[in-house]
C-alpha cells in the first residue's frame, strides 16, 4: 500500500505532507463503514469538486478570451463531468489504491466511475488543504489543459445529452425523452437507456450509472440524426 501511495505522489506530482488526508482522500464511505472508522472521502471530495470548479472555469476564461458565456459553461461541463474525471482517475491509477468496503470491491468498484471521480475529487481537496491553492491549481492544470484544448479542437468526450437537446430542439422541435431499465443487485446495478425523439427511439445506451447509460443513448441519437440530411 506504501508503494502504490508514493507512486501516487509521483503521478502528481506533489509530497503530502499529511500522509492522513492523503489516506483519508482515498477512504471510500463501504471501507469506513466496515472497518468502523469516522473518517470517508466524502467532506473532501465536496471540497475538491469546488475548488476543480473555480480552477477549471479561470483556466478557460483566461485561455479563451473570445469565448461566450455559454461556451465557457459548455466547456467546464465537458472538463469536469463524471466520465472525464473517471478517466482521469483511471490514468492516475487511482482505482487500485481506493480502499474499498468488500462488497464494493467484488461489485468492480475499482473501475466505477463515480467512485473513481469522486476520489479525484477528494484528492484535490486534500491537496488544496495541505499544500494549498497554488499547488492545487498547477496539478489540475496539468491534468485537465490538455482535455481543454482536445475538446476545443473537437477531440474527446462531449457532453451528448446538452448537444442532442440543443439538435433536437432546433431541428424537430422537439426534446428528447429518456426512459430508464435497471437489472441486477444492488450492488452491481446495470442501466440501460433509450432516448426517444417525437415518440420514435433514436439512441440506447447502458452503463454503471444512469448518467452514463443516457450520455451514450444520446450520443448514438444525436450521431444518428447529424447524419440525416437537412431539409434547409
Amino acid at each position: 500500500m506504501e508503494a502504490s501511495l508514493q507512486a501516487l505522489d509521483r503521478a502528481l506530482g506533489v509530497a503530502f505532507e499529511d500522509p492522513e488526508l492523503r489516506r483519508a482522500a482515498l477512504t471510500h464511505r463501504s471501507y469506513a463503514f466496515e472497518n468502523s472508522l469516522g473518517v470517508t472521502n466524502e467532506r473532501l471530495e465536496f471540497l475538491g469538486d469546488s475548488v476543480l470548479g473555480v480552477v477549471v472555469t479561470d483556466m478557460a476564461y483566461r485561455t479563451y478570451p473570445d469565448m461566450s458565456e455559454g461556451m465557457l459553461a459548455k466547456l467546464r461541463a465537458a472538463i469536469v463531468n463524471m466520465i472525464a474525471l473517471a478517466d482521469v482517475a483511471r490514468s492516475l491509477g487511482l482505482g487500485e489504491i481506493v480502499l474499498l468496503g468488500k462488497g464494493e470491491e467484488q461489485s468492480g468498484g475499482r473501475d466505477k466511475a463515480s467512485i473513481l471521480a469522486d476520489a479525484l475529487e477528494a484528492i484535490f481537496g486534500a491537496v488544496y488543504l495541505d499544500l494549498g491553492l497554488g499547488v492545487t491549481s498547477e496539478l489540475i492544470e496539468r491534468l485537465f489543459r490538455p482535455r481543454m484544448e482536445a475538446y476545443v479542437r473537437g477531440e474527446g468526450e462531449r457532453d451528448y445529452k446538452t448537444m442532442l437537446q440543443e439538435l433536437a430542439s432546433r431541428s424537430l422541435r422537439s426534446m428528447p425523452d429518456y426512459r430508464i431499465e435497471e437489472e441486477g443487485p444492488d450492488h452491481q446495478k446495470e442501466f440501460t437507456a433509450i432516448v426517444f425523439l417525437g415518440g420514435e427511439a433514436q439512441g440506447s445506451g447502458k452503463g454503471r450509472s444512469k448518467k452514463e447509460a443516457e450520455q451514450q443513448a444520446a450520443r448514438e441519437a444525436y450521431l444518428r440524426l447529424q447524419a440525416v440530411p437537412s431539409d434547409g
